[in-house]
């Protein structure tokens, strides 16, 4: 028995160590060919591979290639009058001229409404007739100026005579006191000559301020429009009483327009004073072409917009007042990607972005930032200048992850 058991397990050892070590020779002594097992495990690997690969999220992946493009700023704005004014009367008068018809083309000056003169002519007449009154009083006063002046110095030289025949003994003190008053009157009558002529001037410039009120007020009667433009309402009628601050007519000015838009304050950065524009009206006018005059630096308060002007010549007054305008601004050209607006996703942060793969199939977040969006896709920056983008199951995967792309071309 003992031996037995000595036997059984020499042949356990033997058939393990065949099994193991020499499983070639095992194979060969039962008449199998062991390339055949290698073949088969080879077979196994392969499967378990392939299943492996099964296992990876199929995404489709476009190759964009970063493009050059202007990078304007889109807006909605309207057209606006470059000067709108109400003519208004500065006095009070009646409308005797024929009234004008809105729609018509008035030149600088022209006259809009005549007033009634009624008594203003007698009044300059008045105001003419004081100041050539004035003026003649100026020489009678020049005249007696000089008079006194002369007296003045006929009292200084016989004031003289009487100190030194006085000093001589030639002369009584009386007549040196004499002499001195009359000098002191003299002084007396010039000053008061002086202050003659001083009043005839200003007589003078008084009655010729009469003259220059009168004159203006004759002037206002004549209502003439301050520049060149278009009657947007009928003038004053005629007989219409007018007071000051009345309407007579309203006058724009449409040549040149304006554009009017508003600039959200997260693009008024791009938009510069000198930029050149261009927009199309609702009524499908698309060649309107003009530069940025004016850029607000206060932004409104409800809105938080700033202010734009765009100045745009009209010679053939094809734009009117209040049209609806779709504005581009055109701002500095940038590098951007083409991509469809549904590669478009959002990280665990919230931040906007696409997801691309790398050499290896990982797959990677980037974040953009949106510049236009079109019919044919949104433009992008923020990436580099070539990028596997995954356009179809961005949304199953996330940075890190191996995926299996299927690739398609741009025209795709």
């Amino acid at each position: 028995m003992r031996i037995f058991s000595i036997i059984a397990a020499i042949a356990v050892a033997a058939a393990l160590y065949f099994a193991i070590v020499d499983r070639g020779a095992l194979l060969a002594l039962f008449g199998q060919d062991a390339s055949a097992e290698d073949t088969d495990d080879s077979q196994d690997t392969g499967a378990e591979e392939n299943a492996a690969a099964s296992d990876l999220v199929r995404v489709v992946v476009q190759k964009s290639i970063a493009q050059e493009i202007d990078t304007a700023v889109s807006l909605r704005g309207e057209t606006r009058a470059a000067r709108v004014v109400d003519v208004k009367s500065e006095t009070s008068a009646t409308v005797v001229s024929e009234p004008l018809r809105k729609g018509e083309n008035v030149d600088e000056g022209q006259l809009l409404c005549r007033l009634d003169e009624s008594t203003r002519g007698t009044a300059l007449a008045q105001a003419n007739a004081q100041l050539n009154e004035a003026r003649a009083r100026a020489p009678e006063a020049k005249a007696r100026l000089d008079q006194a002046i002369a007296q003045l110095a006929e009292a200084r030289i016989n004031e003289n005579a009487s100190t030194k025949l006085s000093a001589g003994g030639f002369a009584s003190t009386t007549r040196v006191a004499n002499a001195e008053a009359n000098v002191a009157t003299a002084l007396a009558s010039v000053e008061s000559a002086r202050a003659g002529v001083q009043a005839a001037q200003a007589g003078i410039e008084g009655a010729q301020a009469g003259v220059a009120t009168a004159e203006k007020e004759l002037e206002r009667l004549m209502i003439r429009a301050p520049f060149s433009g278009i009657l947007e309402s009928d003038t004053a009628e005629l007989g219409t009483l007018l007071q000051a601050g009345d309407l007579c007519a309203t006058v724009i000015q449409l040549n040149p327009v304006k554009l009017v838009a508003f600039v959200p304050e997260t693009e008024v950065a791009r938009v510069k004073v000198g930029a050149s524009a261009r927009a199309t009206l609702a009524t499908g006018q698309d060649n309107i072409t003009g530069q940025v005059t004016f850029l607000s630096r206060a932004a409104d308060e409800t809105t938080r917009t700033f202010l734009v002007e765009i100045e745009v010549a009209n010679t053939g007054m094809n734009i009117s007042d209040g049209q609806t305008a779709e504005i581009m601004v055109a701002g500095e050209g940038a590098t951007a990607h083409l991509l469809p607006q549904s590669a478009l996703t959002l990280n665990d942060d919230g931040v906007l972005g696409i997801r691309s793969i790398d050499e290896n199939a990982i797959v990677e977040f980037h974040a953009v930032q949106l510049l236009r969006d079109t019919a044919q896709g949104v433009w992008l920056t923020g990436l580099a200048d070539s990028v596997n983008v995954i356009v179809l199951g961005q949304e199953y995967v996330i940075a890190g992850v191996r995926v299996a792309p299927t690739y398609r071309d741009l025209v795709q």
